[in-house]
């Protein structure tokens, strides 16, 4: 009796190793990383890099399809920053929503669009890295890091001053408010990610032909509001803590 009530409290403290699928891991010293995440994320920073520098290399007065292309995703992302940050502070942080949001759609479209079960692994499959939800974590917490920086390099020690505000009252709440900003972006993404790739597989086993396409269609259109949400929320999260207390 005792080894079996020893065994169903093993299975209870497991619990939080309970993973969707099967995954290929690397093990580095005592760290188990996932394979399949950095392969498909060195896959999708390799393609942004190359599309960047052959957008970039040439520029011309008259811009070719490429460079167009380039200039209307720019202006794109520049829009997102200057509305959600101010026109005044914007600019330095163009680089980090773009990166967010062209890493974001590139790794749901990966798994939306490239055939990766084609490609057979020793263990587990290869899927979009948003899928896993270190990932969406990480980025998540670099979005806390970058809107806890832009407000103290502005108002410095000043910008704490917001959890006390309009009452002390408020100071628990706000900080929860803190905790809960990177998980609401986290498992926001993670969630709708992997419940469209489960759904497409779904559909692919019932009827393999004609009815995932429109599905598949569907999720494309769905990652992209995905990336688009998170980068937006981010900058909107950096322009609240630029707002000023230290210039009052």
């Amino acid at each position: 009796m005792y080894q079996n009530n020893y065994c169903e409290f093993l299975r209870f403290i497991n619990l939080s190793s309970v993973e969707v699928g099967k995954h290929l891991y690397w093990n580095i010293g005592n760290y188990s990383l996932h394979g399949q995440v950095f392969i498909v994320s060195w896959i999708v920073i390799f393609v942004l890099l190359v599309l960047s520098v052959l957008g970039t290399k040439k520029l011309e007065r008259i811009p070719d399809k490429l460079q167009n292309f380039m200039e209307f995703v720019l202006e794109f992302l520049q829009d997102i920053a200057k509305n959600q940050i101010g026109e005044h502070e914007y600019r330095q942080w163009v680089p980090y929503i773009s990166t967010v949001f062209l890493f974001i759609l590139g790794s749901n479209w990966a798994g939306a669009l490239i055939p990766w079960k084609l490609i057979v692994l020793p263990e587990g499959e290869l899927a979009a890295p948003t899928n896993d939800i270190n990932t969406t974590v990480a980025l998540s917490l670099l979005t806390s890091i970058a809107y806890f920086y832009a407000g103290i390099s502005k108002n410095g020690l000043g910008y704490f001053i917001r959890y006390i505000e309009p009452t002390p009252v408020l100071l628990p709440i706000n900080i929860l408010e803190d905790f809960t900003k990177p998980l609401s972006l986290s498992f926001r993404l993670f969630g709708n990610v992997l419940a469209d790739e489960l759904v497409v597989s779904v559909f692919t086993l019932l009827v393999p032909i004609i009815v995932p396409l429109p599905v598949m269609i569907l999720g494309l259109f769905a990652s992209s509001i995905q990336a688009l949400i998170f980068s937006t929320l981010s900058a909107a999260y950096i322009g609240e803590a630029l707002e000023g207390h230290g210039e009052e």
